[in-house]
């Protein structure tokens, strides 16, 4: 027999009789024990034993685990703050990452079994023929502020769906009847790549540029209507009245900067800090402070015939009607982010063969002029030819007119070629001028970016292979020598296939007058300075080759999001619950969370008292228990 202080007596079996000790030991490892239990729609019930933790623990183990909880519930918050806010950075930097992506993506063919992917035809009607362009684009995100991710459409193979047919559309002038059979063809093989299903809800747009535009307006009307009466009954496409129409060298100029700009992304919302921005006042929103937004790229395009430019503008600057285009390409009109003023100039007779043929022009006539009246030979034979600065070093040539022929020789002079066609730019004594003597407005050029297409991407790339970044004194030095260099070594180089793969004959001969041409009106007729570093010639942009017709198609399908956002809209006002609104108000959503999360806390304290003063109230009744069965003992032995 222990005793009643001594260890707890145990026996073989469960069975055996529990002393006075063995009593208090339980009870003092109740004590040592913390037990909560919750009534919830399912009862739950957990304790915890300090019994195998370090004796240092014991004697502190509740203010342990209220400060874990607390430090847990902190730090939860905490992450739940954090992660949410990484995953809106990662979110903003992965729409960067995606419209690179689409560079990728857009070479994919087209999923044409997906009932979510809309599309678009632009019939480009140019003077020398017709093309047919097909644009697709998913479904609108519901968000008023993005515009259409609007992208070329893509065959089985992976090619862009586009045909080509000759001759121009203006070739039918005097027999309109037959412009609905010459374009059949075009609309039929946008009919086989689009969806059938589809057809009905497709946008169609005819739009003719220059070859139409020389035609007598009786003329443009009788091919328009042929066209709109015809085709409605042939093809199921949506095509009204406005959607047939010639349109002006200011719009295809528009056309062009949306298009350049919407593949830069420069519509999108500013995303990242080191993006170039610019602060804008709307126009026709005076009390309204000025916004912030990307800086929008300008545009040169040096073609055949003319030479173009556009650019945004700011409010302030008063420029005319006929050189300024404002407009909304946001689909709802009273929202402004997307209003831009842009300037837009075109110069017929500034493109590359037609300034050539006007310099021939006037070689051809002061020759003749100047033997007439000084009685020389100069050019009328081969052997005493008229020296041209503005060809290769000893290339021959002749312009033939009128029954008579110069015969020319290059001498390969680049400075003094430029100096020669200095005066083919008009330019005048007027400050803010430009070509022809045309207002420009000022350009900020330590603030702005532009973009050469057409000429200015052969001039600097076919021969020079210099093409991408502009550096002035680097082309200039590159055009000298090769404007010095024999063409007997030119055509040498040529054979081995040294230069462009698209370079021909033509372009080696007209190489140097065109690069001194490009110069002259980049520098000299639209005043850049020669230490400008902010262009860029180009023939694609994003591996892609920039149409004006996907401005087309961006700009006159602006509306279409509206009824996408009115489904959402619907959607979100039915709905009691999205997954999105704890992203989208985290903060509230932790703020909540804590708030539960302490009050849930509280409530585990509040039982952890009121057990306590439980084992408090029952431990007298159980000393006087104990003793009493004690004193039985002493005495039964006795």
């Amino acid at each position: 027999m222990r005793s009643a202080h001594g260890s707890p007596l145990s026996g073989a079996s469960g069975g055996a009789e529990q002393g006075p000790s063995d009593v208090l030991s339980q009870k003092e490892s109740d004590n040592a024990r913390i037990g909560i239990s919750c009534l919830f729609p399912a009862s739950w019930h957990f304790s915890i034993s300090p019994a195998g933790c370090p004796r240092i623990l014991n004697t502190s183990l509740r203010q342990i685990i209220v400060i874990s909880i607390l430090a847990a519930a902190v730090s939860l918050l905490y992450f739940s703050v954090v992660i949410i806010r990484n995953k809106y950075e990662w979110l903003s930097r992965d729409k960067k990452f995606q419209r690179y992506l689409a560079r990728v993506t857009d070479i994919e063919a087209t999923d044409t079994d997906n009932p979510n992917v809309n599309y678009g035809i632009v019939v480009d009607c140019g003077s020398s023929g017709s093309r047919i362009f097909v644009y697709c684009w998913p479904r609108h995100n519901g968000n008023p502020h993005d515009l259409l991710d609007i992208r070329q459409m893509r065959d089985k193979n992976r090619k862009p769906v586009v045909m080509k047919i000759k001759p121009g559309i203006s070739e039918f002038a005097t027999s309109p009847e037959k412009v609905s059979d010459y374009i059949s063809p075009l609309l039929n093989f946008a009919a086989e790549h689009v969806p059938r299903a589809k057809h009905k809800e497709t946008p169609l747009y005819i739009l003719c540029t220059a070859g139409m535009r020389i035609l007598p307006e009786s003329q443009q009307r009788a091919i328009l209507e042929d066209l709109l009466t015809d085709i409605p009954v042939h093809f199921d496409f949506l095509f009204s009245d406005s959607h047939a129409e010639v349109i002006s060298g200011k719009q295809e100029g528009v056309y062009a900067w949306i298009g350049i700009n919407f593949v830069l992304g420069r519509f999108e919302h500013i995303e990242d800090d080191d993006e170039a921005v610019v602060e804008v006042n709307i126009p026709g929103s005076e009390s309204s402070e000025a916004i912030l937004r990307k800086r929008t790229a300008g545009i040169l395009d040096m073609g055949g015939v003319s030479t173009q430019i556009a650019y945004e503008v700011p409010k302030t600057e008063e420029v005319a009607k006929n050189l300024l285009a404002e407009f909304n390409l946001g689909c709802d009109v009273h929202q402004t982010e997307h209003v831009y003023r842009v300037y837009v100039a075109t110069f017929l007779g500034f493109g590359g063969n037609a300034a050539r043929q006007r310099y021939e022009d006037r070689i051809f006539a002061n020759t003749i002029q100047k033997n007439r009246l000084l009685g020389k030979q100069t050019g009328l034979t081969p052997d005493t030819p008229y020296l041209d600065p503005c060809l290769p070093l000893d290339i021959k040539d002749e312009i033939q007119q009128n029954g008579q022929t110069v015969y020319l020789r290059g001498t390969g002079d680049f400075d003094l070629c430029r100096e020669t066609i200095q005066p083919f730019m008009n330019k005048t004594n007027e400050t803010q001028t430009s070509l022809n003597g045309v207002y420009q407005p000022p350009i900020h050029f330590q603030n702005s970016e532009f973009y050469g297409f057409s000429e200015f991407y052969y001039c600097t790339e076919d021969v020079l292979r210099m093409g991408g970044d502009y550096n002035a004194a680097t082309f200039t030095k590159a055009a000298k020598d090769y404007c010095a260099t024999k063409w007997s070594i030119l055509r040498e180089r040529f054979d081995r296939g040294l230069y462009a793969s698209h370079a021909d004959l033509h372009r080696l001969k007209y190489q140097c007058f065109k690069s001194a041409w490009m110069f002259e009106v980049f520098h000299r007729g639209f005043s850049f300075p020669v230490s400008y570093r902010n262009l860029k010639t180009a023939l694609q942009v994003y591996d892609k080759e920039v149409q004006w017709t996907l401005g087309a198609i961006l700009y006159r399908t602006r509306f279409l999001p509206l009824r996408d956002i009115q489904q959402e809209t619907f959607r979100a006002s039915h709905t009691h619950w999205r997954g999105f609104s704890f992203v989208y108000n985290h903060y509230l959503f932790s703020g909540c969370f804590l708030v539960v999360l302490l009050s849930i806390l509280l409530y585990l304290l509040r039982l952890r008292r009121i057990h306590r003063r439980t084992l408090r109230g029952g431990s007298a009744a159980t000393l006087w228990l104990e003793e009493g069965l004690a004193s039985q003992k002493i005495a039964g032995t006795l």
